[in-house]
């Protein structure tokens, strides 16, 4: 078997050094041995552990609470298990070109109308499927920088376990969770691409690498971003993010790139595990309660109600040890308030019974929000590429990863001092303006990120609007976007109805703040800058959009009204922070006011983050997992799945 394993390994990279035709490879799923997913709805009466959701975060706990242990775990999913889809999810260029965008393994969401933004709805999908947004991402792994870390370790005022959330333990997790594999020398060149071994993991389930192919046009990027002085980062994974370069992406040579996400990553390599159960086509409609835990730790979970539609019946699991939400910055404060845990009057106005009164579930949701300047190229694009009747060699691997992270200095210059100085200034003014609740708590939560992001991010080394380099454009287009890294703009997720199958209520009150408009809108100005330098201006026949109409920042603010959208990077809504701040989790990530109930994944950070945020919530779910086995006396697992001599590889 060994020699097996090293003869596909080698065959596998001189396909890749070849340029062999793509071929997507067989899915390991496909092999007879399920992998723990339950078909058939048959699952036991009880398990140890209940995980609700099955994406990113809930597909890494299972992975990593099954493992080494007696422990029973389950995932509750409400999507299926994506083997319908199994090309255009494995596919890194089918992101692009097909897509699970409106299928039935999208939520599907969509925001409240915008005030800022001539109340427009902004569509937000989500996957719905095994492996979540994971399975239809498009597959950045850029990870924050130290001090935007560390700020969240700060921000818990030195509680039980707030250690674990500093920047060298994180890192340390991102590092577990990851395999990554050098580009190819004729990628590197093409790309111009600079990297280092340094910061990546080298042993972990998922794969991080670059495409097999590199559209020609992509190489400009950093000697471009060089010439106007922003820094070539070799390490952006290191904990200084600042800079261009181009990123890895969650795809696996290895296996014809095929994309590497949570459920192929973690889940399909697994041998069998009796332990393990996992159900898709369940939604989970309600948390169910007894009595207190001992020592008053709260109300105690029994169980967790599910269904596999709105007219199906409802079944529950029971729960012996916790129930772990895991459904992601929409999915589990959605769950919290379909279970009565909540603000009393957000729960009341949905007509849900008031089980814990808990007013931070829901609040401080922070977004990307982002707009693009489109040029017109006479280069070749990628669109253009696939629109051809010849399509090079592993074309299909190809995704933008071309980025660069610019700090508030770059983009606002000798005006940054006073930006700082007037975001602090009108702080108390616009918490009370700006928060959606009248609790204190969750207004003294605002106050403290507020001057964390303004006192420690601000005047920092950590991005304040990245640049993405996009030449995926209609018509021969290709664009540069800006987004907004840090929003001081604060939004909410909350429901209006019972009905766990009714979509919540999603507000992210993108550019409510004024900083957020001039931050943004100066980063949009650079953008334009870029595409208007050498060597990208060499092919760059005109610019389509806004055009050169579009001069003041009256004109600026304006357009960006009319075509701001987003990144979908969605965070904080079930954020860590002290209780008297509004907080809904510990730095143990459990639930106050419930005994054995968690929130495990990255709704739980309680700022933004200069990142794609697949990366850090692999290392936020790694070290989770850790955190609660360590509760029950059982130490952490390392970077590989399963031990050699229990692998059903070792033979």
């Amino acid at each position: 078997m060994k020699r097996l394993a090293r003869f596909l390994l080698v065959t596998a990279h001189l396909f890749l050094v070849l340029g062999a035709p793509w071929t997507s490879p067989p899915d390991s799923s496909e092999h007879p041995i399920k992998r723990g997913i339950v078909h058939n709805g048959n699952i036991s009466d009880a398990y140890d552990f209940v995980i609700c959701g099955g994406g990113l975060a809930g597909l890494v706990l299972a992975s990593r609470l099954s493992q080494g242990s007696s422990y029973t775990v389950l995932v509750l999913e409400a999507g299926d298990t994506g083997d319908a889809f199994k090309d255009i999810i494995n596919i890194p260029g089918y992101a692009y070109y097909k897509s699970l965008l409106g299928t039935s393994a999208d939520w599907g969401y969509n925001t409240w109308p915008q005030n800022e933004l001539l109340n427009r709805t902004i569509y937000w999908p989500r996957g719905k499927v095994l492996g979540g947004s994971t399975a239809m991402n498009a597959l950045y792994m850029v990870r924050p920088s130290a001090i935007e870390v560390d700020s969240i370790r700060d921000l818990q005022n030195g509680a039980d376990g707030s250690d674990n959330w500093g920047w060298f333990s994180l890192w340390g997790a991102m590092e577990k969770s990851e395999t990554f594999v050098p580009p190819t020398q004729a990628v590197a060149t093409a790309g111009n691409i600079l990297y280092t071994n340094a910061s990546h993991g080298l042993s972990g389930p998922l794969v991080s690498s670059y495409p097999g192919y590199m559209v020609p046009i992509v190489g400009n990027w950093t000697s471009t971003l060089g010439g106007l002085g922003f820094p070539l980062n070799a390490d952006p994974n290191g904990g200084n993010g600042v800079g261009a370069f181009i990123a890895t992406s969650s795809m696996d040579p290895s296996m014809g790139f095929n994309r590497s996400y949570s459920k192929s990553a973690y889940i399909d390599p697994l041998p069998p595990r009796s332990n393990l159960d996992i159900l898709p086509n369940a939604t989970v409609t309600r948390l169910i309660f007894g009595g207190q835990g001992s020592n008053s730790a709260g109300l105690v979970a029994t169980g967790v109600e599910y269904a596999a539609s709105s007219t199906a019946p409802r079944k529950v699991v029971n729960v012996r040890k916790e129930v772990i939400l895991a459904g992601g910055p929409v999915g589990s404060p959605a769950m919290l308030f379909h279970s009565g845990v909540g603000a009393r009057d957000i729960l009341t106005s949905a007509g849900v019974n008031i089980t814990l009164e808990l007013p931070g579930v829901g609040q401080h949701l922070q977004d990307h929000p982002n707009a693009a300047i489109v040029f017109q190229t006479t280069s070749q694009t990628a669109s253009s590429i696939e629109a051809s009747s010849s399509q090079p060699p592993n074309f299909l691997s190809f995704v933008n990863s071309a980025v660069a992270f610019a700090n508030a200095t770059q983009i606002l210059g000798n005006a940054t001092a006073a930006f700082q100085s007037a975001v602090l200034a009108n702080l108390t003014s616009l918490v009370d303006a700006l928060v959606p609740s009248t609790d204190n708590t969750v207004k003294a939560g605002y106050r403290a990120t507020y001057t964390a992001q303004a006192t420690n991010i601000t005047l920092s080394d950590a991005g304040a609007i990245e640049f993405m380099f996009s030449v995926l454009g209609a018509g021969n287009t290709i664009s540069i976007q800006a987004g907004l890294q840090h929003p001081f703009s604060r939004g909410h997720i909350w429901i209006s109805s019972p009905d766990p199958f009714q979509p919540p209520v999603i507000d992210p009150a993108y550019l409510s703040h004024p900083a957020d408009v001039t931050l943004l809108r100066e980063g949009l100005k650079m953008a334009r800058t870029i595409g208007q330098s050498y060597p990208l201006n060499q092919t760059i026949t005109a610019e389509v959009s806004p055009g050169p109409s579009v001069q003041t920042d009256a004109d600026w603010n304006a357009w960006m009204s009319a075509n701001v959208g987003t990144e979908w990077h969605a965070l904080c809504t079930c954020v860590m922070l002290p209780l008297e701040q509004g907080g809904v989790v510990d730095p143990n990530l459990k639930v106050y006011g419930l005994s054995n109930v968690r929130v495990a994944d990255s709704s739980v950070f309680p700022t933004q983050l200069a990142a794609h945020h697949q990366s850090v919530t692999y290392g936020l779910s790694e070290q989770a997992a850790d955190i609660i086995l360590g509760a029950y006396g059982l130490p952490p697992t390392g970077s590989p799945l399963v031990d050699a001599a229990n692998s059903i590889l070792s033979c």
